[in-house]
């Protein structure tokens, strides 16, 4: 019975979730960055899109601009905003050319990427402080900084490792600091405010700039370069969809840098959503009347769990049918059982984040990589526990099997595999764990579920969406560890259970 019961319950978690991250045939994909601006202009695009008829997809909030790149050569996605500064500093960085709009183009259409033109604002990198910590300083320029060296600075990830960000920043003006953080482009803001931090990387858009009161410091040496924005797309665009890239076109040169600090404004500082802030852009400048259909929050945390659901069930599904063989074979050969246990632990070790960045250019962006990376994450505490289980029977009872001539596969169905059972039920359930903890990270590569209202709630600020999240998620965890109490009664022989209880 109880063999009947695992392989039922392995099926039913196998085949409760098909997951694809294709898009179906017609339908356009646009991407944008982790940052409101562009999400703001990805929803833009996206409304803009859905206006000529074709059926279009806003994968929001993606990640970094290596992420997005790779996404769309992947076919991922089909068109994100960007601009001229970074394609030339960070996605292009070893490009010849004059330097010219042209020459990038020739350089992007090898790629078989197409640029629009200028969407009609600059957004730049700079330096910001306080005015009140300026005002002290007596800081108006970025080589004034020299004369401080004990500055406590905070950048972005991005800022910290392209080619014009802080690194090349440092030695062309000879900054002395040395007390460097890593903070999200968000936190930054709130930490400067909260004066934990001294000075940060700013977007010369951002609506955070007057509202908390900043001074942007002047780029007296002019280390970076110009951020026009523009949209990336593929080229494929032109032949698959000729009204798309015509309705793309009118996006040209019509959002100053003014619209652009409004929009963010009114997405940052007035708390609204990113699809009306869209809607009334192109209602107000294109003409075009786009209902932004609002989701109410229970519809939306449904959604989120649904996803968030999914990811788990279909990765510790597949863990469960990979990792209990493997730990049968472990057990059976110690030597083989060592190399796995330590090759499971080493994929363990590496950071989450750092593993589904590095599944992206084998399965994309989207519930694939997702889906591997919980896997791999799930493997270990399974095989493990597989192994101590069959390990830990009493040889007296293997030789008592041995006496009834059971065959080897017969003693491990009847015999191990039960008296184990304890053991692996919990491998199970410490993955499971984990896996609810672990999947809301997903959202940071368009897998959705419940990282999704995390990450927005932390880039708006805004606590209500953060606990939109981190509630579900706790609570899962909780149910999860709930449902293997009851599976725990169900799949574990009676006499085993009576034999932990006590």
């Amino acid at each position: 019975m109880t063999r009947r019961r695992g392989g039922f319950l392995l099926l039913l978690l196998t085949g409760l979730v098909s997951i694809s991250c294709r898009a179906t045939p017609g339908e356009v994909r646009v991407g944008s960055k982790k940052f409101t601006e562009s999400v703001v202009l990805g929803e833009i695009v996206t409304q803009l899109v859905g206006s000529t008829g074709v059926r279009a997809e806003h994968r929001a909030q993606l990640g970094g601009t290596q992420v997005l790149w790779h996404a769309l050569l992947a076919r991922e996605i089909d068109v994100y905003p960007e601009y001229t500064g970074t394609i030339r500093e960070d996605i292009l960085p070893e490009s010849s050319g004059d330097g010219s709009d042209e020459s990038l183009r020739a350089e992007l259409a090898r790629h078989g990427i197409g640029m629009t033109g200028s969407l009609g604002f600059e957004n730049s990198y700079a330096l910001g402080m306080s005015e009140a910590e300026a005002l002290r300083l007596n800081a108006r320029q970025i080589s004034d900084l020299r004369a401080y060296p004990g500055l406590r600075l905070g950048f972005s990830e991005e800022f910290l490792h392209r080619g014009d960000g802080w690194q090349s920043l440092r030695v062309r003006y000879r900054l002395p600091q040395t007390d460097v953080r890593q903070l999200d482009h968000d936190v930054a803001y709130r930490a400067l405010a909260a004066g934990d931090l001294d000075a940060t990387d700013l977007y010369t858009t951002d609506a955070e700039i007057p509202y908390y009161h900043l001074r942007v410091l002047v780029d007296d040496l002019h280390q970076f370069p110009s951020y026009r924005a523009v949209l990336l797309y593929r080229l494929d665009l032109v032949q698959r969809s000729p009204a798309v890239l015509t309705a793309l076109g009118a996006l040209e040169g019509r959002i100053t840098v003014e619209d652009m600090q409004r929009l963010n404004a009114r997405v940052k500082l007035e708390r609204l959503p990113e699809r009306d802030v869209a809607a009334d852009f192109l209602a107000a400048e294109l003409r075009i009347e786009r209902k932004a259909t609002s989701e109410g929050r229970a519809p939306r945390i449904g959604r989120y769990v649904a996803q968030h659901l999914a990811l788990v069930l279909a990765s510790l599904s597949a863990a469960i049918v990979a990792a209990i063989p493997i730990g049968i074979a472990a057990a059976r050969r110690r030597r083989l059982g060592a190399a796995i246990l330590a090759l499971a632990g080493v994929v363990q070790t590496i950071p989450s984040l750092a593993l589904l960045v590095f599944m992206i250019p084998l399965l994309g962006i989207g519930t694939a990589p997702a889906v591997a990376a919980l896997f791999l994450y799930s493997v270990l505490p399974i095989v493990r526990n597989t192994v101590s289980g069959l390990t830990g029977i009493s040889g007296s009872l293997l030789e008592s099997a041995d006496v009834l001539g059971l065959s080897s596969a017969a003693r491990l169905w009847k015999v191990e595999l039960p008296l184990a059972s304890p053991s692996i039920l919990a491998g199970i359930q410490t993955s499971a764990v984990i896996n609810v903890g672990t999947a809301t990270l997903g959202a940071l590569i368009g897998a959705g579920g419940l990282g999704q209202p995390i990450l927005t709630g932390i880039r708006l600020d805004n606590l209500g969406l953060i606990l939109e999240g981190a509630i579900p998620a706790a609570l899962l965890a909780l149910m999860v560890q709930a449902l293997f109490e009851l599976l725990g009664r169900w799949l574990i022989p009676k006499g085993l259970r009576l034999r932990s209880d006590s």
